[in-house]
């Protein structure tokens, strides 16, 4: 169950398992890799406690393909056999009982643990995140420079009162406006000459106290916007200030100098709202960013929206001190344009003269609802609506009540007769603003939409390409923006600043890295090539094969592309075949039926099809891989296919664009063998390390790794589930192989429910499962090993949700394994892996081509963990792929638990090295290969939900909605995945 926000004082309990202390080995040193590029190092094993049989053959995993062998297990008999690999390790972890848990108290400052019979002592004992163990020195040591700027904390007492405004607002600009006009009549008398900073809600913070406790104030505010010249409306407010709390800098001090563990979120919260005062006053605030039509010239992205560009910022608590992180930021907002060309532009035709259809008609609602107005027929009144439907009826149609008596007049007199203004595009719908129960109708040519509006909705892929082109700057470009606007904002002359004595340095921190060397590869014993180190993170297939290379007998063909002929398809086909057999696998190059020709909207009819003459004609024997040729703007075909092949059929298919098929390219069609080799099995490359057991707490006893990603609807989507993903390797030594599984959960619940749970059943009583269960009994039919280590990869959590995805993700992983054996507690390591945040590095040089990739980025393996990282805990930036347009974002991983007592190099280099075992590509990837797999595979796995039509002929794959099960809020569960798709999902 979600940990709830709780009312101070209120308790929570929730089963944890305390800090092992990890009584294995300490790390061992890498041996040192060869970096003349002239041959690998040197493959003997360093350490004389690995047995050998750790070390295997590339082809051990040949005919495992799909999980087949071992008999299926609910209650993990399969588990607790003797192993047929023994353990390894020369000293066993330290193993914690089942019973022993945790009762965690959660209040908003931090988590308290309280030992419940482990060992601990009765006191409560703060729950920290994993110290910094130290830092890093492996690599070539270089300066880079990062968009943090550092922040001079105040001398001054920063003080919180809370504010009522009565009556209530809900609008911020209007409470900002309120308040503004407060300051504006009372600073110089009532507030002692403060100058607050408001979040536009609650809370209002001063420098210094005000010379009251409490105290309340009468403002009335004039609406500006309402008229041009002339009488304006003037609206009273009653605003009560009450002093709440005073912020420990000293606290804020001593965190920064990494005396404290916890950090005052209070202080930092106020320095941030303080900072932000001045720019929501100059531009249009969205969320940490500001934008404004002034920083640089809209781009147009079609259909009647623009691409304002605009600047992030946020105060950050780092090594150095405080530091502001400012980044730029683009984002899609909705031209000011009149309705009537606004619709024009979204229909794409004169709407002037021709009626609108039911469907132009649904997509002018979908635009426009929510969307503010002003009108434009009253001369100098501008009064602003916010839309809420469009009329069925055409305007001449239209008529309303304009009495108590019901006397009706049509919409076309009362403008006329109103306001002397003639409705033109009588055939065109209104408007309706207000509420359902008093609803106003506003013709469309009377209306122009509100400056300054961001668009929220689903873009379409060519606003999105057109998004990206603004977006997309190089390294030098972007950091040259990042400085202009630092200096255009003029930090140090912010009134706001000054009042709290907040002082910017305009300058980059400079911050030490390290550039991390590329781990060698091992490719199959038949190549040309054995080996390779890859340069500056890429490197090709020629000369090399699959050091796992497949076998596919028995395959066929589906084209849905019209304008591809049968030879065209075949000549593909057979080209595919080909490259498949030069890059190490076995491919049959006849299909078992002629290609197939389909029309799109026939697909299930034609995959039925297919695989039943298949099935026919092999007379039982499954069909191992299907391809597909697709037209190159497909719609929802290619969702289509993968559903009812993976859930339904228990095809593999790999899906190929007509312009591909067309253009015959030796590199994609070697991106595809790949890609085909891990769906069928294989295994493309692996670690030279691994299979020389060289890997530091990962090589000397099985270790097993996860990643877990939870993908959350598009805005606007308020009934789709989230689903969560997790993934686990499964060919230890090499942690090359995954295997996934996928759920649907609540609409945005991001701690993931299924890792662990139990049910009744009639038969057997109560029985466990859930993902982590599931995937550690798959790891031990794969590898013939339990797994003696967890390290845990775990995507798109953000700061403020750490302590409960840790306290709720935790627990669950130690139920998992408690449940397969008695006192089985293997130590875990649980990594937060970032890509959403906004720091940024930059050559020290541009112009030194040593120091940066063809795209003008920092080198792959540049990883910082000084300066810019949080000031106690256990975090670093890892850039561990090259660029290849605009400027690279590093991964940001947080080390929140680590019972394995990793050191900053030993965790480094391993992430640094699994990035270059993503099966897809040879490149080195941006973020670890087991957290991109759950990305992708929770993301595949939305094709998944059953098909259903969207209100008013909405897209029909967007649905999956939460249903009513007994009274309480469940979700439909998605459908069963066939069991030769678990282990490929995330590779189609």
């Amino acid at each position: 169950m979600p940990i709830r926000q709780m009312k101070e004082g209120s308790e929570q309990h929730i089963v944890i398992k305390p800090q092992l202390q990890n009584t294995m080995n300490p790390l061992q040193k890498n041996p040192k890799t060869a970096q003349n590029g002239k041959g690998p190092p040197i493959t003997e094993p360093q350490n004389n406690k690995i047995h050998n049989t750790t070390s295997s053959p590339p082809s051990r995993n040949r005919g495992r393909r799909r999980g087949r062998g071992g008999r299926k297990s609910d209650q993990g008999e399969a588990f607790m056999r003797p192993s047929s690999r023994p353990c390894t390790a020369a000293t066993k972890p330290v193993i914690v009982a089942a019973e022993n848990v945790l009762n965690v108290s959660v209040s908003s400052s931090s988590c308290q643990l309280v030992a419940a019979g482990s060992g601990f002592p009765s006191s409560s004992k703060s729950l920290c995140f994993a110290p910094r163990p130290g830092y890093g020195q492996l690599g070539t040591k270089c300066i880079v420079k990062a968009n943090h700027f550092l922040a001079e904390l105040p001398d001054k007492d920063l003080n919180q009162y809370d504010v009522t405004v009565t009556p209530e607002v809900s609008s911020r600009s209007v409470n900002r406006a309120i308040l503004a006009e407060l300051v504006k009549l009372y600073k110089e008398s009532d507030l002692g000459m403060r100058l607050p900073a408001y979040d536009g809600r609650k809370s209002l913070y001063t420098a210094g106290e005000l010379p009251f406790k409490w105290k309340e104030f009468t403002i009335k505010l004039i609406d500006e916007d309402d008229v041009i010249n002339g009488p304006k409306r003037e609206r009273e407010y009653k605003v009560v200030i009450k002093f709440v709390a005073r912020a420990n800098l000293h606290h804020l001090s001593q965190f920064l100098a990494g005396k404290r563990a916890d950090g005052p979120q209070e202080a930092l919260q106020i320095l941030d709202i303080v900072l932000r005062e001045l720019s929501i006053k100059r531009y249009c605030p969205v969320g940490r960013s500001f934008f404004s039509p002034d920083i640089r010239k809209p781009q147009p992205l079609g259909d009647g929206l623009e691409a304002w560009c605009g600047f992030y910022q946020s105060i950050r608590p780092t090594q150095m001190g405080l530091s502001l992180n400012i980044d730029m930021a683009s984002a899609a907002f909705i031209e000011a344009l009149p309705v009537i060309e606004f619709v024009a532009q979204l229909l794409g035709k004169d709407v002037s003269s021709r009626p609108l259809s039911d469907s132009d008609r649904v997509k002018i609602k979908k635009a426009l609802r929510g969307v503010k107005v002003e009108v434009t027929h009253r001369g100098n009144v501008r009064r602003k609506y916010r839309v809420s439907g469009l009329t069925s009826q055409p305007t001449r149609e239209l008529v309303f009540p304009v009495d108590d008596n019901s006397t009706m007049k049509s919409v076309v007199e009362y403008f006329q007769e109103m306001y002397g203004f003639t409705i033109k595009y009588t055939h065109l719908p209104c408007l309706q603003v207000g509420n359902q129960k008093k609803a106003n109708y506003l013709p469309m040519e009377a209306c122009k939409i509100v400056e300054g509006q961001r668009y929220t909705k689903r873009l379409s892929e060519k606003q999105i390409t057109a998004l990206l082109k603004v977006t997309c700057q190089r390294p030098r470009d972007r950091e040259n923006s990042i400085l202009q606007t630092v200096q255009h904002n003029d930090y140090n002359e912010d009134p706001y600043a000054k009042e709290f004595g907040i002082k910017i340095s305009e300058k980059q921190a400079s911050v030490e890295a390290r550039v991390l060397p590329a781990p060698w590869l091992k490719y199959h014993e038949t190549g040309k090539e054995k080996d390779c180190l890859p340069q500056v993170g890429q490197w090709n297939m020629m000369n090399k094969k699959m050091i796992n290379g497949m076998t596919v007998s028995r395959w066929a063909c589906i084209n849905f592309s019209r304008s591809v002929q049968e030879s065209v398809a075949r000549g593909f086909c057979s080209e595919l075949a080909q490259m498949c057999q030069v890059s190490g696998m076995e491919f049959n190059p006849e299909p078992v039926i002629p290609i197939y020709m389909a029309r799109p909207d026939q697909v299930e009819k034609a995959l039925k099809h297919v695989y039943h003459a298949c099935v026919n004609k092999l007379k039982g024997k499954e069909l191992e891989l299907l391809l597909v040729i697709l037209p190159d703007n497909n719609g929802s075909l290619y969702g289509d296919i993968k559903r009812i092949c993976e859930t339904d059929l228990g095809l593999i298919s790999q899906c190929c664009l007509t312009k591909h098929v067309f253009k015959i390219s030796k590199q994609y069609l070697a991106n595809v063998s790949l890609k085909i080799n891990v769906k069928m099995g294989g295994r493309n490359t692996v670690l030279l390390d691994a299979i020389s057991c060289r890997i530091p707490l990962v090589s000397d006893i099985p270790t097993i790794i996860f990643g877990a990603d939870v993908t959350h609807p598009e805005n606007g989507e308020d009934s789709s589930p989230s689903i969560a993903a997790v993934v686990a390797s499964q060919d230890w030594p090499e942690v090359t192989k995954y295997a996934g599984l996928v759920c649907a959960q609540a609409h945005r619940q991001e701690l993931i429910q299924d890792l662990y749970k139990t049910w009744h059943d009639p038969a057997r009583g109560t029985v466990s499962g859930g993902m982590i269960r599931d995937l550690l009994i798959s790891f031990r039919k794969a590898t013939g090993q339990k797994p003696q280590r967890i390290i845990f990869y775990r995507d798109g959590v953000s700061e403020g949700q750490f302590y409960q995805v840790l306290l709720f993700e935790l627990d669950a992983i130690r139920k998992a394994c408690a449940s397969l054996e008695p006192n089985y507690q293997p130590p875990v390591t649980f990594i937060v892996v970032q890509k959403r945040h906004h720091t940024r590095l930059f050559a020290n040089n541009h112009k030194d081509r040593s120091s940066t990739d063809r795209s003008g980025n920092i080198l792959p393996g540049t990883v910082v963990d000084t300066k810019i990282c949080h000031p106690t805990e256990f975090d670093f930036y890892l850039c561990s792929h090259a660029g290849i347009q605009g400027t690279s974002r590093p991964a940001h991983y947080h080390v929140l638990w680590d019972e394995n007592n990793f050191t900053a190099d030993g965790i480094q280099s391993l992430t640094n090295n699994l990035c270059y075992t993503y099966a897809r590509c040879t490149r080195s990837v941006s973020v670890v290969p087991p957290a991109y797999y759950a990305h992708l595979a929770a993301f595949r796995a939305r094709f998944y939900m059953e098909p259903e039509m969207a209100e008013n002929g909405g897209s029909p794959h967007k649905v999956g909605k939460a249903i009513r099960e007994g009274g309480e809020s469940g979700v439909r569960p998605l459908p069963a995945l066939k069991e030769n798709v678990k282990r490929v999902m995330f590779y189609c």
